[in-house]
């Protein structure tokens, strides 16, 4: 039982599916909510209710927090469960919902806020003993970023405080550079974000981006699910995720694990978060930041530990302490999520909106396609292009990569481009699959300069 009766899934596409799934699996009511553009989607049809909340582009509806406060009371639900992306680390639409009366499926607005600007949150883990990478406090202005670049140190990277999901970031390899990219990149923050604060970072050369899941309720109780790498990016945009990281030595393993835990507990977390660090060829780790919110490639951490993350979120959020305890999580095998989105890889990954023709998914043993859409759906220019994700879980990563190939070569998607024909190259190159690789990988492999070069 998760002492929540109806939840409104304030979110569209796969994490949309995915969170009414684990409502059902829990005896919940699931409401759905709907733009112009979605109005006959997947998750639509699935819910046991639906509500229009606006028209098509994401600001008039999925952005609009009084549309989702509207549709939560008009449908009578008790709680909102935001999902990833759009308002889920929003600490100003998180205390909305609490002032409303309803339960926040997720961590406090103080949480939120603390974790959510970049500045703060290194401060935070600094005083939680886990380890930063060398940086400063906000700047302001040249004169504050010319004086703190000295203990810095170049190369270094130009961050939004309000930044995320890899937006917001400007490498910088000396002073001349710094003075040239500050004022634009403090424009770009601000109208990203709706912030202009900038903060700066030492670039780590050859880094392993690797985050831990962590799940925390009220009741005191913190624990993790082990590490996630996502190094095979581009443009700061994962594409690839595999669970445990490949290659990671046990006593590193075991320190970033408990040093996410311990900033779960230092910060007072509540629900589903991600740990998020970078790892140099040593081995040093350093926080970068934390997600507060469920991650787009928690499923692989579900294949290898058999946790569903989700309803773990909806029983912390109804006021359940952890069906579980540390001691208690098994890691089994090796899972790896592939991100099919309707970008065309030849052609600089331009967006491919359009119908979606033909869908045949793949099946088999350790499969797990995880979508928002079938045949007849379009795939709209309005929001992200993800289609869908394939997860792939095998006894080792031999045999994960294995199913992952098969997997690709079954699935047929027509209609628009996808992303489907670089996964199959990846999926088999020899350097992928000894593993490990770094976050500038991908981009070398595509012949790219990547958009942070010197880290």
């Amino acid at each position: 039982m998760t002492g929540l009766g109806r939840v409104l899934v304030a979110n569209r596409g796969e994490i949309a599916v995915r969170t009414i799934r684990a409502c059902h699996a829990l005896g919940v009511e699931a409401v759905a909510v709907y733009s112009d553009a979605d109005e006959h989607s997947r998750w639509v049809r699935i819910a046991d209710h639906a509500v229009h909340i606006g028209r098509s582009a994401a600001s008039k509806s999925y952005l609009d927090g009084e549309a989702l406060l509207k549709a939560a009371k008009q449908s009578e639900c008790d709680a909102v469960h935001p999902g990833y992306g759009f308002l889920s680390e929003s600490a100003e639409f998180a205390r909305a919902v609490l002032d409303a009366g309803l339960v926040f499926v997720g961590p406090t607005p103080e949480a939120i806020e603390r974790m959510g600007d970049k500045a703060t949150a290194r401060r935070t883990a600094r005083d939680a003993g886990v380890p930063v990478v060398p940086g400063s406090g906000a700047v302001a202005d040249l004169a504050e970023a010319e004086a703190a670049a000295g203990d810095v140190g170049y190369p270094m990277l130009i961050k939004a405080a309000a930044g995320g999901g890899g937006r917001g970031i400007r490498p910088v390899r000396d002073g001349a550079e710094l003075a040239a990219v500050l004022p634009s990149a403090q424009a770009e923050a601000r109208s990203a974000f709706g912030d202009g604060t900038t903060y700066l970072e030492r670039a780590i050369p050859h880094a392993r981006h690797i985050e831990v899941q962590v799940l925390a309720d009220e009741h005191g109780n913190a624990v993790h699910l082990f590490e996630r790498d996502c190094s095979v990016q581009r443009r700061r945009q994962k594409l690839i995720e595999e669970a445990p990281a490949p290659g990671l030595h046990e006593v590193t393993r075991q320190a970033i694990t408990t040093a996410a835990v311990r900033l779960a507990h230092h910060v007072g977390y509540r629900g589903a978060g991600t740990v998020e660090f970078l790892v140099d060829a040593e081995e040093n780790y350093y926080f970068i930041e934390m997600n507060t919110r469920v991650q787009v490639e928690h499923p692989i951490t579900e294949a290898i530990t058999g946790v569903d993350v989700v309803a773990e979120q909806l029983r912390i959020a109804g006021g359940a302490p952890l069906s579980f305890a540390q001691d208690e999580v098994d890691r089994r095998g090796a899972a790896v999520e592939l991100r099919i989105n309707a970008e065309d890889p030849d052609h600089d990954f331009a967006p491919s909106p359009g119908t979606i023709e033909r869908l045949d998914l793949p099946g088999g043993p350790g499969v797990r396609v995880e979508t928002g859409v079938v045949r007849g759906d379009r795939i709209s220019p309005f929001y992200d292009s993800l289609i869908a994700k394939l997860v792939c879980w095998g006894a080792d990563r031999d045999q994960a990569y294995a199913r992952a190939r098969q997997a690709l070569a079954e699935l047929e998607l027509e209609g628009v481009h996808s992303t489907v024909p670089l996964h199959r190259r990846l999926v088999a190159d020899a350097e992928l699959r000894a593993g490990p690789v770094h976050t500038l990988w991908l981009e070398q492999r595509l012949g790219e300069r990547p958009a942070d070069a010197d880290r």
